[in-house]
């Protein structure tokens, strides 16, 4: 199969960067950053030395006297906060549990900056753990320019957490979190949250980068090779000759436009394939060959362009022209314009984590909501996507929302008291399962019940909508709902104060059913703390079907009737403060089969049996 490197478009590219500068929309900016990496591994000892160049654009109206760089690698340490709340929490990832309290000197993770400058001139800096604190020389003014320059070294601690050495499934490196990475600064200030468990935030821009290696080790990960010729590895044009290497290393050279991260991973015995799509995009995988993986890895070449045809249709375009499968990691992790997965999979297993990690690189990769305020916005929307697209490439027949499982997952922890609000900072949920809960499985139902309550089609436009609006600009929970508002004519702001930043749940009842005369009066309850609208189907004993419809006064307005759904007869608003509605149909209650509040299960209704009578 014939392979060409993948240019990036510079045209198109400098467009995004010089519109996510300040986004005359919202009033809002972005900051800027240009990466140059040099980095030199050596795979004997696990440590690495590098020298780094960050040109930093100030997009915002503020002067800036200090700036943050994000260690990643050093919360691999005995004693580090990611260890001690590993090891207090009352339901610690068992990924984690107290491996790292157990890590001896030349397991451990470090990363340490040297020689810092700014323009020139040396800066103060203090290492704070994962977080590296910078006092500037001068101040950055609104709208101007900096340029840091740096030398760090780095040791690849024993796989834990996304990141280290020596997998379970014998990966030697999957590289992530591995360089001095500057800290978000946005409306809201600097974004220098040490790195205690999950989720990150970053700032787009360009990256250089330049990884000298073992010769016998194939790279795979972020961005587009530049010098494939002189690496070879399955990366060179078709018929053209690789010359020898010169010593024991090579040096990978590689550019990636308009990314917030650069991860890589490295193993001498990796396989490398690749798929060239008909609109231009490459596929690469990469993974150990052997029982566990070849078989089912060789299919998966069949799924990936699949699902990113699927989602490009579904969710907007995917803006790049390669896309890396990498086996590594500990189960599923996204970066840009690639992913880390474990690889001994059954075929189901190894397509639903490519997917959901793929889905990521819509809502994480371009649209990039700061994912430890909003984590839900990027998993939740992610567990969505993913799910829509499992049905589609893989589907099992099976028919039903294809959606359950998040909304069963939503159920568990909405009776379990252990629900915090969607609001809460990824890093300060009280408890894992908690924060999981929330982020994947209630933030899924969140986007799946919103076609309930606006439609489901046109809360697919309006998911067009958002991303070709907000990609490359950080969305936060306003401007999608924004979005679903411009695009349904309704008012939403209660269902993102309901559902988002509270824990009041929803559970509507019939209360009562009685016949007067040649009509029937239909009493509606409450009972849960949450208000929504009511989709309600009436079936007769002749089997036709009807609809009443009840939105919210406070939604000002109405949904269209939606496909599927029996024609309306009566619509009626049906005001928050009354905890009970009750309606008139002209019809004897002898002629009526059965009452259904939700039919299609898309509400999030904690008690569904009190939904339906029969007669």
């Amino acid at each position: 199969m014939r392979y060409k490197v993948m240019k990036p478009i510079k045209g198109l590219f400098l467009c995004l960067l010089l519109a996510f500068g300040a986004n005359a929309q919202t009033g809002r900016f972005q900051q800027a950053v240009d990466y140059q990496m040099d980095v030199q591994m050596d795979v004997n000892t696990n440590q690495y030395t590098g020298t780094q160049t960050l040109k930093y654009t100030n997009n915002s109206p503020d002067t800036l006297t200090r700036v943050f760089y994000h260690l990643y690698y050093n919360a691999f340490q005995p004693g580090s906060m990611m260890d001690v709340r590993s090891r207090t929490i009352s339901d610690p990832d068992r990924r984690v549990g107290d491996r790292i309290s157990k890590l001896t000197p030349e397991e451990i993770g470090y990363l340490h900056v040297r020689n810092l400058k700014m323009n020139g001139k040396e800066v103060k800096f203090n290492e704070v753990e994962t977080i590296l604190e910078v006092e500037l020389s001068e101040p950055i003014l609104p709208n101007s320019e900096a340029t840091f320059t740096l030398e760090f070294d780095g040791q690849v601690p024993i796989q834990i957490r996304r990141s280290g050495r020596d997998s379970e499934e014998g990966v030697r490196y999957s590289m992530s979190q591995w360089y001095p990475k500057m800290a978000n600064y946005d409306e809201q200030g600097w974004h220098a949250n040490p790195y205690i468990g999950r989720e990150f935030y970053g700032i787009w821009g360009d990256f250089d980068v330049k990884i000298t290696i073992d010769k016998d080790y194939t790279i795979g990960g972020t961005g587009y090779l530049q010098n494939p010729n002189e690496i070879g590895h399955g990366y060179e044009d078709e018929g053209v000759k690789v010359p020898n290497p010169k010593g024991n290393t090579l040096t990978w050279h590689f550019k990636a436009p308009m990314v917030h991260d650069f991860m890589w991973g490295a193993d001498p015995k990796y396989q490398h394939d690749k798929i060239q799509m008909d609109n231009g995009i490459t596929v690469h995988h990469f993974f150990i060959p052997g029982e566990k993986t070849s078989e089912n890895w060789e299919k998966l070449k069949e799924y990936t362009p699949k699902a990113i045809s699927y989602m490009s249709e579904h969710f907007g375009q995917y803006p790049y022209k390669q896309f890396s499968v990498v086996q590594g990691g500990d189960g599923g992790m996204e970066y840009a314009m690639s992913t880390l997965i474990t690889g001994e999979r059954n075929l189901n297993s190894l397509v639903g984590v490519m997917v959901h990690e793929l889905a990521h690189s819509w809502f994480h990769g371009v649209l990039a909501s700061n994912e430890s305020l909003y984590p839900w916005m990027d998993e939740g929307f992610t567990s969505y996507a993913s799910s829509l697209t499992m049905a589609s490439i893989m589907p099992r027949g099976n028919g039903g929302n294809v959606h359950a499982g998040s909304y069963r997952g939503y159920s568990s922890l909405a009776k379990s008291g252990l629900e915090e609000p969607m609001s809460t900072h990824s890093d300060h949920y009280h408890t894992n399962r908690a924060y999981s809960s929330a982020a994947y499985a209630k933030g899924a139902v969140f986007m799946e019940q919103m076609g309930y309550v606006i439609g489901a089609e046109v809360r697919d436009r309006a998911l067009l909508r958002y991303f070709n609006t907000w990609k490359f600009k950080h969305p936060n929970v306003n401007d999608l709902i924004r979005i679903m508002e411009k695009e349904s004519g309704l008012e939403l702001d209660w269902y993102k104060e309901y559902f988002v930043y509270g824990t009041k749940t929803i559970d509507y009842g019939i209360k009562d059913v009685v016949e007067n005369g040649d009509s029937t009066t239909i009493t509606f309850e409450r009972l849960g703390l949450m208000p929504m609208p009511l989709d309600v189907v009436i079936t007769y004993q002749d089997g036709s079907q009807e609809q009443l419809y009840m939105p919210l006064v406070i939604m000002r307005g109405e949904k269209a009737n939606e496909a599927g759904l029996p024609a309306r007869i009566l619509t009626e608003d049906w005001p928050w403060t009354n905890l009970t509605k009750t309606v008139s149909i002209p019809r004897k209650k002898s002629t009526i089969k059965s009452i259904e509040i939700d039919p299609s299960g898309r509400m999030a209704d904690l008690e569904r049996e009190n939904n339906k009578v029969e007669f």
